[in-house]
C-alpha cells in the first residue's frame, strides 16, 4: 500500500473518537490541538477525557457507540480494543465516504496517522505505511534531537517576514534570495543562544532598517528567549 501524504486542516471541524482509554485520550488531545470540535463516544473515559468534558471542551457521549454516531462528522477515529466493534466502525464509515482511522489496524483504514515531531507552527511527519510503528517512533526521536526548540520561533520569524515584505509590497520573485540568505545564515544558532544582538544585527543587513527580532516576535505571538535553549540537546 501506498498512501498519498496530505496535511488536513480539521479546524473546527466536527471529529468523533470512539473508545475513551489512553489510545483515545492521545487521539482527542492531537485533534484538539489542531482546533477540532471533538465528539467522544465511550461507556467511560480516563480521567483526562472526564476533565475535558466537565470544561465543555469536547462532547461526551457516555454509551455504546451507534451507526447514527458517523452523521455529519468529517472523520471518525477508532480506538477500541473491540475488533468487531472497530470493524463495524470501519464499515459504517465506508458507507457514508467517510475518512476513518482505526487504531493499530492499517488494513481497516482510509487514511493513517504518522509519528509527527512538532515545534510551533513546523510539522514532520515519519510514516512506515503502517508496517512498523516501531521504527517511526525511533526516526521520530532522532528528528526531535535534530530539531530542537529554536525552530518554533525561527519558522514564526520566517513567516512574519514574509507577511511584512508581502505587506510592502515586495515582488515575490524577490523573496527567494533573501530567504535563501535568512535560512542559510546563522540565525538559528543566534536563536538557539538567545543572542539577539547578532540576530538583530543580521536582519538589518538582509531587510533593511525596521526589522528587529523581538517586535516581529511580538507581532507573531510566539514566545522569544534571550536565554536561550538547552544546549545539552543535540543541534544542527
Amino acid at each position: 500500500m501506498r498512501y498519498y501524504p496530505v496535511n488536513l486542516n480539521v479546524q473546527h471541524r466536527p471529529c468523533l473518537v470512539i473508545g475513551g482509554g489512553p489510545v483515545g485520550t492521545r487521539k482527542v488531545t492531537t485533534l484538539l490541538d489542531c482546533s477540532a470540535r471533538v465528539t467522544l463516544v465511550s461507556p467511560a473515559a480516563g480521567q483526562v477525557l472526564r476533565g475535558l468534558a466537565e470544561k465543555e471542551q469536547i462532547v461526551w457521549k457516555q454509551r455504546s457507540y451507534r451507526s447514527g454516531d458517523l452523521d455529519g462528522m468529517f472523520l471518525v477515529i477508532g480506538a477500541t480494543d473491540d475488533e468487531a466493534l472497530n470493524r463495524r466502525i470501519h464499515t459504517d464509515a465506508e458507507e457514508r465516504n467517510m475518512l476513518c482511522n482505526i487504531a493499530d489496524r492499517p488494513e481497516i483504514c482510509n487514511f493513517i496517522l504518522p509519528s509527527v515531531v512538532r515545534r510551533g507552527d513546523l510539522a514532520i511527519a515519519v510514516s512506515t505505511s503502517g508496517k512498523s510503528p516501531a521504527l517511526a517512533k525511533q526516526l521520530r526521536k532522532h528528528l526531535e534531537a535534530f530539531f530542537g526548540p529554536e525552530y518554533e520561533p525561527f519558522l514564526a520569524l520566517m513567516g512574519e517576514v514574509r507577511q511584512r515584505l508581502l505587506r510592502h509590497e515586495h515582488a515575490p520573485e524577490a523573496h527567494k534570495p533573501i530567504f535563501e540568505r535568512l535560512i542559510s545564515g546563522p540565525l538559528l544558532r543566534w536563536i538557539r543562544e538567545g543572542n539577539t544582538e547578532d540576530i538583530d544585527r543580521f536582519l538589518a543587513e538582509v531587510l533593511g532598517e525596521g526589522y528587529d527580532y523581538r517586535s516581529l516576535m511580538e507581532t507573531t505571538g510566539t514566545q522569544s528567549t534571550s536565554e536561550g535553549f538547552d544546549s545539552t540537546s543535540k543541534k544542527p
